[in-house]
């Protein structure tokens, strides 16, 4: 019998969690010698290590001194948040990560807030010691302040705090200790948390997160919280709607390092894989046949944003990627089902596209992103909020913005906000930055983050998290510029470009190849502008001073695909292939887009 741990890493997007426990594997000698280990190793999806986000929740185990501590690494994005609250549950304490300058911020109060509400024990790390501007002292009030807040319970908050470096890997409980390892931070978390016993009990285990293998099906991970569950044994399932299916798993998993190990049984409180159940869903319980009694359900978050997805239509499609039917497209978003609990499609009543619902832009755009590398072609409509109904009203979701801004710009903030139904609930003083928190309905975060670069000099940080349902605010007034829209097919000329310069800002360099109806850049005006981009110059054998001035282009604005989905309008859509990410008008033909226009009017 190990002694076994189950604790949680929580931290805000960038505070060096990731990079704290590659150190913890290093030095707890999980990794072979002589093996070649990426940084950052937890991050292995590309997305992750491009965008420096953790986006799935994994587990993994360290071996210390006769025991084992599984550690299960949380996302930090809030659009996420359904992954954090699941596997939360198969924690019995949380390591709270905090940056040494920064202190706690949105995201880090959002997982701690879900942790205490668990009644799981919290230590604290003040990570990122050896940064110059560091002011441990004040973060660690900062800390308390926030536990307060959150109506922390006295036990909760007598936690204990470490100090720590992840990138150098070292962890000290006093400031002028010796810094040598991170052993102080693992006799810490044996010490703290509490070591499961033996159970006679009979079995109780709950799954939290899925995995799909194209051999085994899928495999339901969590925790057993009683008992021991052994493989080939008659087990039941209790699904979420209290129906009792009989089962017997065929085959269990441990997780010892980074390796899942096959085993016999799994004892009470480790965390454990299970396959051979084809019925297995988030939030099931499996149990003794003799005595089927089921576990709180484990709530999952609705979703609040929805976009069509569509198959490629425009005139490049099929040049770019392998997958361009609708029967793949199908097949694709259905797969991603099997382990994506916070996403919901539905068929619309055109064959060719579904209707796809998530926890915000993105979370969706994660998803896009992964189908264009997979060589998927696709188009999105904009994306749209969805609406409830509450005592017979319309309610809309409000999100909590956060937004950290130097003192002169707050005022614009506040103002564009103002304008997006955003209503200011808190303004605080960090230094020469002002913190405001807004309440604002989901619909006005759309496009505002381009928006309020633009008011901060690009100094402005935001982020924000579903907050609950409310009475529908009203109509924005939203004034939007219209588009330049390509009125021929072929590469674009510098020439043309540089004549149409004072139309507006464009979204292509010259050479692009674009084709008729595909959005090339932003009027300066509100009504859409067609424009011919592949216009050359006439050549003559007359010479004149000035006929050859030099073409001088604004280099062309490039949108990443969150940025994409959230300017388009609803008569536009965004094109993904996997080598490019297009604008383009719904309707491409321009007597199309006039008849659409006059029935909308």
């Amino acid at each position: 019998m190990k002694e076994i741990r189950n604790i949680a890493i929580i931290a805000h997007v960038d505070h060096g969690k990731t990079t704290l426990v590659d150190q913890m594997l290093k030095q707890c000698s999980v990794f072979r010698e002589n093996q070649v280990v990426q940084e950052r190793f937890l991050d292995s999806n590309d997305l992750e290590r491009e965008r420096g986000i953790t986006i799935l929740a994994k587990n993994i185990s360290i071996p210390y001194k006769n025991g084992k501590i599984n550690i299960i690494d949380t996302p930090g994005h809030s659009d996420f948040g359904g992954e954090v609250e699941r596997v939360l549950k198969m924690a019995d304490g949380v390591l709270l990560l905090v940056d040494s300058f920064e202190g706690p911020m949105p995201q880090t109060r959002f997982v701690l807030e879900k942790a205490l509400s668990f009644q799981l024990k919290p230590i604290v790390v003040i990570n990122k010691i050896d940064r110059p501007d560091n002011r441990p002292a004040e973060v660690l009030d900062e800390i308390y302040d926030l536990f307060i807040d959150l109506d922390a319970k006295e036990d909760q908050l007598d936690f204990p705090v470490i100090y720590a470096s992840g990138r150098d890997g070292w962890a000290v409980r006093l400031l002028n200790d010796p810094r040598e390892n991170l052993n102080p931070l693992f006799d810490l978390i044996i010490e703290y948390l509490p070591h499961h016993r033996v159970s006679t009990d009979s079995t109780q285990f709950q799954v939290t997160s899925l995995d799909y293998s194209d051999y085994m099906g899928r495999i339901g991970i969590g925790r057993v919280f009683r008992g021991t569950l052994t493989k080939n044994t008659p087990l039941c399932i209790i699904k979420r709607n209290g129906s009792i299916q009989a089962i017997a798993p065929k085959q269990l998993f441990t997780f010892e390092g980074l390796q899942r190990l096959e085993v016999d049984e799994v004892q009470n409180g480790d965390i454990c894989a299970i396959a051979g159940v084809d019925a297995i869903d988030i939030g099931d319980t499996i149990a003794a046949a003799d005595n089927p009694e089921p576990l709180p359900i484990i709530a999952i978050d609705e979703p609040t944003i929805s976009m069509t997805f569509t198959i490629n239509n425009s005139p490049f499609f099929g040049r770019e990627g392998k997958f361009v039917t609708s029967r793949q497209l199908k097949d694709r978003l259905y797969k991603e089902l099997e382990h994506n609990v916070a996403l919901a499609v539905q068929d619309t009543a055109t064959s060719d596209s579904y209707k796809v619902s998530g926890r915000g832009v993105l979370h969706l755009s994660i998803l896009i992103e992964n189908m264009r590398r997979e060589g998927y072609e696709l188009q999105i409509r904009e994306p749209k909020v969805i609406y409830k109904e509450i005592d017979g009203k319309k309610a809309e979701p409000i999100e909590v913005l956060f937004i950290d801004v130097p003192a002169e710009y707050a005022g614009k903030v506040i103002d564009l906000l103002g304008q997006r139904k955003g209503v200011l609930i808190k303004m605080d003083n960090k230094g020469n930055l002002n913190k405001l928190e807004f309440h604002i309905p989901s619909r006005g975060l759309m496009g505002l983050r381009t928006k309020m670069l633009t008011a901060t000099s690009g100094e402005g940080i935001m982020h924000h998290r579903f907050y609950q349902y409310e009475f529908f605010k009203g109509s924005m007034n939203k004034v939007k510029n219209g588009a330049l829209i390509s009125m021929g097919e072929g590469p674009s000329t510098a020439y043309a470009i540089d004549a149409l310069q004072d139309r507006g800002r464009f979204f292509i360099d010259p050479g692009e190849v674009v084709y008729i109806g595909q959005i090339v850049g932003e009027h300066t005006k509100e009504n859409d502008l067609e424009v011919n981009v592949q216009k050359g110059k006439k050549l003559t054998n007359m010479r004149a001073a000035g006929s050859d001035k030099a073409v001088k282009i604004t280099p062309a604005t490039k949108f990443s695909l969150e940025e994409a989905l959230e300017y388009i309008d609803d008569d536009e859509m965004v094109e993904v292939t996997p080598q490019s990410i297009r604008l383009r008008k719904l309707h491409l033909d321009p007597n199309a887009r006039k008849r659409f226009e006059k029935g909308r009017e």
